[in-house]
């Protein structure tokens, strides 16, 4: 299956879960048009009360529809824009990303800035749903499961349907962080 956007949703509020709609509109060095985490410095609150001045690598979050599946499977009925995603993908590894890597959705382009950082806000959603979001590696390290983050590149509008192009940056390959 070649990758594709199941969803897009956006929130004016800074709210958990955001609004599923028919299209979103991604503006260059901003982000999603319209919601609360759009702007060139960090819009979290968590982040702009440790330093307001930071650029914003999170202004585009991402989580791929499968995760909803796998959580299905221990209990969990989660759906798209209920983590706060704004953009659901099928098809794509976001996780398995290269840091930098680009994603061509129509005109616009977003590049992958890292990880993002499940925090307990998430078990507000449904008590537990944390502990699905965070894994342990062979070597005991975290290994975090609620998508990737992005920075817009190009703007444009993106609607469900749509194909993802994946353009890795040159060289080897770096794994995703915690932005």
């Amino acid at each position: 299956m070649s990758p594709v956007v199941e969803s897009v949703s956006a929130s004016p509020g800074h709210t958990f879960s955001k609004d599923v709609l028919p299209r979103i509109r991604l503006l260059a060095g901003l982000g999603v048009e319209g919601d609360a985490h759009m702007g060139a410095t960090v819009k979290h609150r968590s982040r702009v009360a440790a330093d307001p001045s930071r650029p914003n690598l999170r202004q585009v979050h991402l989580i791929h529809a499968e995760l909803f599946e796998e959580v299905a499977r221990a209990g969990f009925e989660v759906g798209p824009g209920q983590m706060g995603e704004n953009i659901t993908t099928r098809g794509l590894d976001l996780l398995g990303l290269s840091a930098g890597t680009v994603l061509a959705v129509g005109e616009a382009r977003v590049r992958i800035t890292g990880l993002r950082n499940p925090c307990a806000q998430i078990n507000g959603l449904a008590d537990g749903l944390l502990g699905q979001m965070v894994r342990r590696d062979g070597n005991g390290r975290p290994v975090f499961l609620a998508g990737v983050m992005g920075v817009v590149v190009e703007g444009g509008v993106i609607e469900p349907g749509m194909p993802v192009g994946v353009h890795a940056p040159e060289g080897a390959h770096v794994p995703l962080e915690r932005v």
